[in-house]
């Protein structure tokens, strides 16, 4: 039997020498790009999914507590080998009988199941118990009792603390009775001991527990760990756990006893944790100490020495305050993540909503893989312009054929052909759906794994409108090649560790870049980003302006999931490629009124404002072959080889409709997909306009000479392959024209990304299929619609279909 448990389990079990780190000095120091100290690693254990960074020593804790714990939890801890054969015969009965498999577990076991096989969660299976079993007898073999003692004191789950589980004695002590663990008497030490089974539960019912403190300490003087008059004073000493008001008789009985406030335990705890603990850039160091842990050992990162990383600290402090300063529903988090789009360097982190605590372990900005909705859309734009289609092309706003039905967001459709500026302006999905199957899906998923993204299996084309699932720090380096001319970094935060003698343990090689986009197609996707940022007031229905710094260029795009689950913003400036997500962090949808144009894109917007305040100006440098030319009244980008072939007019069909010119509109009702050809406006020479300035020779993210120069490029220098001679860019678009008369509605969001599953079992066929010809409509009755608009462009006249 065990052999048969060993092939099926033995082989891929962790190591215990993970659990060294109770003996680690916890001094390696942490420096940003500048060399400035910005923390240290220190050792921590794991419990669950929550984790404990304030590693206690044997002398730290009471020995009273220690005592209390063996006595209540493991009686037979010091004679056994790490299994207590005679507790698991009992929990094996116990599991016969009742169908229970827990009980039983050492405390050796119980460290085991904390730390090293966390990843299980606790699960009640053989497999799990099989596991504890053989790697409690190799962690007793090589720690001796009181180092595992000591382990299990450091990661034992004490009970709920607020917003931070009290993980080890030294937060069990000062949530609990507001006292450091060396200051614990024995009564209060055999308390703690007798809640450690359920802690959330005995806590609130301190009568009925009240009894397994005497059998504690009547264990405790059997075993010979104290005397009777020891154990006789303990049981009369009063003790006041927080949160309760407590009358006790001579003898030790409750006189009465009403939990008054259970939420001192949270006010203890961040009332009373140590300065050092108090972790300022914590999502930033946890990173590098993930990407640390599986190149240099957890042995030597925390024995000491220093490591330098790619942390920009203004940019760093600035999207902590973004977050601290967030106006988030309620119940909702974030993740944010920045990147140099030169290098691929990790500028700055922040996992959670800040409130001034110490923030929650998990780090959504690279932990969570969260569904993107339409902030995936530039890059299947991106992909469009670089199979030849142009931004004046025309793609049919209507409902698909076929089981797949995606809506835009406003539930309405036109029935007409708009323009790729448009629907992406907009982010309308139908036209966006039609792109992706004139593409092909399998096209987009090779891009998108180019660019670090892992598309969803059988995604289909729900994948066009964002049902692809990543974390920030992953579309912030997937959007990074729309600033620095089509190359993918994948992000690091880590450039060089040493040891204490100074010793180079680890350097990260030279970013090597990947090209996924020609230089000018990068720069067409970038012209179409910045159009989302600036084509459209808020008026008019832009859906990020809200993203714009005053004196910086900036491009980016929104993202919303179904049922508002998800909220988002990505964008790019000369210095940086950024990431937003607005969500619970159990998931389920925010409250109706939350758009992604409102909630993320501020904070993405005072993040990047803060990080580039006082850098010296940087402008885009476009590439050669690349000019303008005025469509709808917007000037767009355009490859000089077809920047004046008229429009081409798709409907989601590989092959595209020949350019027809448009019959003039004589009335509202909107013309059948079947015979709508595409608008074909006449091109408009762009003015000429003064070339941008030429950009900084100095190293926007520059290093003093503490830390030596990376061999990258600097971030304000084009790459090698981009012309130093600029072309002339156009100013952003701004309608001069007079406002319509019937308004643009103002609500956020119009168009914004609702991405849809298709119906289970039907998979989308991977060959599009033609579609019908919408159906007929009455004729609109409202005399007040006009059957012009002086400002937008003419796809635009006709007035939406339910």
């Amino acid at each position: 039997m065990f052999g048969g448990m060993w092939l099926l389990w033995g082989r891929d079990l962790p190591e215990v020498s993970d659990l060294d780190v109770i003996n680690f000095s916890g001094q390696t120091r942490v420096f940003d790009r500048r060399g400035e100290l910005i923390g240290t690693l220190t050792p921590s254990l794991a419990s669950g999914t929550s984790v404990n960074r304030e590693l206690l020593g044997q002398k730290q804790i009471s020995s009273w507590l220690q005592k209390a714990v063996v006595a209540s939890e493991d009686r037979r801890f010091y004679s056994h080998n790490g299994v207590d054969l005679i507790g698991v015969t009992r929990g094996l009965l116990k599991g016969l009988l009742r169908n229970d498999l827990e009980g039983g577990s050492s405390i050796t076991q119980q460290v085991v199941k904390n730390t090293l096989l966390s990843d299980l969660k606790g699960a009640r299976t053989a497999e799990r118990k099989f596991k504890e079993a053989v790697l409690a007898y190799q962690v007793d073999r090589r720690f001796n009792k009181d180092q595992i003692l000591n382990a299990y004191l450091n990661v034992i789950y004490w009970g709920d603390g607020g917003q931070q589980d009290i993980i080890g004695a030294g937060a069990a002590a000062r949530a609990y009775f507001k006292k450091e663990p060396w200051e614990l008497n024995l009564a209060e030490s055999v308390y703690l001991a007798t809640i450690i089974p359920a802690p959330n539960r005995r806590y609130k019912e301190f009568e009925a527990y009240r009894p397994l403190m005497k059998s504690v300490l009547t264990r405790m003087v059997e075993d010979g760990q104290i005397t009777k008059q020891q154990a006789e004073q303990a049981w009369i000493t009063p003790i006041y756990p927080a949160g309760w008001r407590l009358g006790w008789k001579d003898d030790g009985t409750l006189r009465s006893a009403v939990l008054e406030r259970p939420s001192r335990l949270e006010e203890n705890l961040n009332g009373m944790t140590p300065p050092g603990q108090k972790y300022r850039y914590l999502s930033y160091l946890q990173e590098v100490e993930r990407e640390l842990a599986g190149k240099v050992g957890k042995g030597a990162l925390y024995r000491g020495g220093k490591i330098f990383t790619g942390m920009d600290l203004q940019a760093q402090q600035a999207a902590e305050r973004a977050s601290t300063q967030a106006q988030l529903p309620d119940g909702a988090t974030l993740g944010l993540a920045q990147v140099n789009p030169q290098n691929g360097e990790v500028l700055a982190l922040v996992g959670q909503k800040l409130t001034g605590g110490r923030p929650a372990e998990w780090n959504n900005a690279t932990q969570s893989r969260r569904q993107v909705g339409s902030s995936i859309k530039p890059l299947l734009y991106t992909l469009a312009l670089e199979q030849g289609w142009k931004q004046s092309d025309t793609i049919l706003d209507a409902p698909i054929t076929g089981d797949y039905q995606p809506k835009n967001y406003s539930g309405t459709w036109t029935g007409v052909y708009v323009s790729m500026r448009y629907a992406l302006n907009h982010s309308l999905n139908l036209p966006t759906v039609r792109m992706g199957q004139a593409l092909g899906v399998t096209a987009f998923e090779n891009k998108l794994r180019d660019l670090g993204l892992t598309p969803p299996r059988d995604g289909g084309l729900s994948l066009s409108i964002g049902t692809l699932e990543a974390s920030p720090l992953q579309m912030a380096a997937a959007y990074a090649p729309f600033a620095n001319g089509g190359i993918y970094y994948a992000p690091s935060t880590v450039r060089r560790m040493e040891d204490p003698q100074g010793k180079v343990l680890y350097r990260r090689p030279d970013p090597a870049g990947k090209r996924v986009w020609d230089k000018r197609v990068a720069w067409l996707g970038l012209d179409m980003i910045r159009g989302v940022v600036n084509d459209l007031s808020a008026y008019q229905g832009g859906l990020a302006t809200r993203a714009r710094i005053d004196g910086w260029q900036v491009g980016g795009k929104t993202g919303t999931t179904n049922d508002v689950k998800d909220l988002w913003f990505v964008g790019v400036t000369p210095l940086t490629s950024g990431a937003v997500w607005v969500g619970k962090q159990e998931g389920g949808p925010l409250p109706g009124w939350a758009y992604s144009g409102d909630v993320p894109t501020p904070v993405w917007q005072a993040a990047t404002a803060g990080a580039l305040a006082g850098r010296e100006s940087a402008t885009f440098v476009p590439p050669e072959g690349v000019v303008y030319r005025t469509y709808y009244r917007l000037n767009m980008a355009f490859l000089t080889e077809n920047a004046d072939q008229p429009p081409v007019g798709h409907d989601g069909s590989r092959r595209p409709t020949e350019p027809e010119t448009p019959p003039a509109v004589t009335t509202p009702e909107p013309p059948q997909p079947a015979a709508t050809p595409a608008p074909t406006p006449e091109p408009v020479p762009a003015e000429p306009v003064p070339a941008e300035p030429a950009p900084p020779t100095t190293t926007p993210w520059g290093d003093t000479t503490s830390e030596p120069p990376t061999s990258e490029p600097p971030v304000s220098e084009p790459l090698p392959d981009v012309p130093q001679t600029a072309e002339p860019v156009p100013t952003e678009p701004v309608p001069i024209e007079p406002m319509p008369s019937e308004p643009v509605p103002t609500e956020p969001g119009p168009g914004e990304s609702v991405p849809n599953e298709p119906v289970p079992n039907e998979p989308v066929p991977s060959e599009p299929v033609p579609d019908a010809p919408a159906p007929e409509e009455p004729r609109p009755s409202d005399p007040a619609q006009p059957e012009t608009n002086p400002w937008l462009p003419p796809e635009l006249t006709l007035p939406p279909r339910p």
